[in-house]
């Protein structure tokens, strides 16, 4: 499950490099103005978000599993579930131009908030570790 996040994140940031050029250069001329800042915003989200889901699956590689709820792992799923919802709505509403695309939307920006959500749950839920003086 650790390296899933990692390999996702990596994945959608590769993906999201690319639609960012493919937008800035390719669509730029075959879209309206509105349309291709539609287009960006799914690309900005979807950078956020494949950071978020490449720095929780180096950080779960780096800790050690406990027993325990783990709200990270949820976060790590729902960031997914954002980007392709979120961002996969505004790719599919700016190239085809189809508005109803749209109503999907908002439920791949739920999907980023209760990931925030659960990674604030995770960090709550960390004991803090005492470290001896040295």
């Amino acid at each position: 499950m650790n390296r899933l996040f990692l390999i996702l994140g990596t994945v959608f940031g590769f993906t999201g490099v690319a639609a960012g050029a493919f937008g800035g250069h390719a669509l730029k001329s075959h879209l309206s103005p509105d349309l291709l800042s539609i287009f960006e915003v799914g690309v900005r989200y979807q950078m956020y978000h494949a950071l978020a889901l490449t720095a929780l699956g180096l950080i779960k590689l780096r800790r050690p599993a406990e027993p325990r709820l783990h709200f990270d792992t949820a976060a790590g799923w729902l960031f997914g579930a954002g980007i392709v919802l979120f961002s996969g709505s505004l790719y599919a509403l700016s190239l085809s131009g189809i508005r109803s695309f749209g109503a999907v939307t908002p439920v791949g920006g739920v999907a980023f908030l209760a990931g925030w959500a659960c990674l604030f749950l995770e960090g709550a839920s960390i004991k803090k570790r005492r470290r001896p003086l040295k």
